[in-house]
Formats: structure tokens, sequence, C-alpha cells
């Protein structure tokens, strides 16, 4: 049975290209309506015209990510609109340097967190009443592997960092709105896909020996379903299972 979306609101940053514009046209397909935010208009606007071409409806957002007084006026908009959001997909992330720890830049630090960690919380703070308002809101966060990797993948001090922070925020929210409101909050990591950041990381690497965003995407699609009721745990998908974690004693 196809994924049935039809009427539901969809807010996916990172939007433009890469995991958030395979998702955005997946959940397009499925029938929701795309608020798509991402840095660039021509992307968008292309990206517009293929959910068109399915028979959907986007809303475009042109806007950088860690202009964090636009996701407030988001949040608003999208409140004056609708009065809900049925769906949040955090796609939007930045790399940042792969270097020693001690040669992090300052600067390229707080962008790599500003993206990664605090635009993620600020959607969160923007968009968590309209999400109670739902009768099912959905939340997936994009993480990665990196995040539990510091021991084999040295290096990656800032994007590895951000991403174990983002996993710790995604959690406590999960866990604050796990028995009390119809909210479910999920993570996802790609692993391996073919999309420009792994090719920024990995130069050196065959492209066509990774899997693509389009193949995960109908698994982050699923995860956004109404009758999707996990929350708080992991979507691993080179293995294709959830994963749980222990919550402290």
């Amino acid at each position: 049975m196809s994924l049935d979306l039809s009427g539901r609101i969809a807010v996916v940053t990172g939007a433009s290209r890469g995991i958030g514009r395979a998702a955005a046209l997946e959940l397009a397909r499925a029938g929701a309506h795309i608020v798509a935010f991402a840095r660039t208009q021509g992307a968008l606007e292309e990206l517009d015209d293929e959910i068109r071409a399915l028979g959907g409806q986007a809303t475009l957002t042109p806007c950088d990510i860690r202009d964090f007084d636009a996701l407030d006026r988001l949040g608003r908009a999208i409140y004056d609109r609708w009065g809900r959001l049925d769906i949040l997909v955090g796609a939007a992330g930045a790399l940042g340097p792969i270097t020693p720890v001690g040669h992090v830049e300052p600067k390229e630090w707080d962008s790599v967190f500003a993206v990664n960690v605090t635009a993620n919380w600020r959607l969160i703070r923007s968009f968590d009443m309209l999400l109670r308002a739902s009768d099912a809101g959905r939340v997936v966060f994009v993480t990665s592997g990196v995040a539990h990797a510091a021991a084999t993948r040295p290096y990656w001090t800032a994007y590895g960092a951000s991403k174990a922070a983002l996993e710790s925020l995604a959690r406590s929210y999960a866990v604050e709105t796990m028995n009390i409101t119809p909210v479910r909050v999920m993570l996802v990591n790609p692993g391996p896909l073919r999309t420009r950041m792994r090719a920024q990381a990995m130069p050196g690497e065959d492209p066509m020996t990774l899997r693509t965003p389009e193949e995960l995407a109908p698994k982050i699609a699923a995860l956004c379903a109404p009758g999707s009721t996990e929350t708080g745990r992991l979507y691993d998908f080179p293995q294709d299972r959830v994963l749980s974690f222990r919550a402290p004693d």
C-alpha cells in the first residue's frame, strides 16, 4: 500500500539538494504540502517545479538556517496559515573542517554548531506548539554515524560533536513529548550516500559505489506517517533497522 500523507503540512530543511531534496519530493509524492527551506532560491524553484509535476504543492522559504529570527517568523507564518505542523524533517547540515581538534577555528566551530544543533533547537522551539496541535506530529532529524565514532574517526571533531549534541537534543524532546502528546521524534543515520557533503569529505571515493538519497527518502517518509509510533530512537539506513538507546538509571 502506498503512503498517504494527503493534507499534511511538512517543513523540510536543506531541501535544495541531497537528503533534504529527496525527502521533500518523497513527502510531496505521498500528498504532503511541502514548506521547503534552503538558502538557494534557484534550487528551490527547481524543486517546486518537480513537486508541481508530481501534482503536489510547495511553499518556498529561501533563507539561511542560521537566521534564527527567520525560524521564529516561519513558525508564526505556519500558525497563521494552517494552525498546526504535521511533519518536520531536519536535513540541513554543515560538515565543517576535517582537522585536528586544536586546529579548528572558533568561527568554523560556531558555524557547524549553529547549523547542526542550534538551528534544530530553534526549530523545535518555534514549532513545538504547532507539532502538538497536529493529530500526529512527526519529527525526523538526520544525524551521522560519526557521532559515535570518535575512537575510529579522528579529525571530524566539529561535525561529530555537533551530531552527538543533535542526538541528545532529539532524544530529550522525544522523552518530553512521548506520553503526553501525539509528537514522535526520530533520528536517521543515512550512512554513506552519494551527496555533495560526502564528496567534500571523501574526495577520492567513487560516488557510483554509494547508495543515493532517493533510496533513503521512502524510509524517512515512512517515519513521518501518522502510523509510525517509534520515538526517541535511531533508524540506521545501512542496517535497515531501528536501534534503541538505554536511558540512564
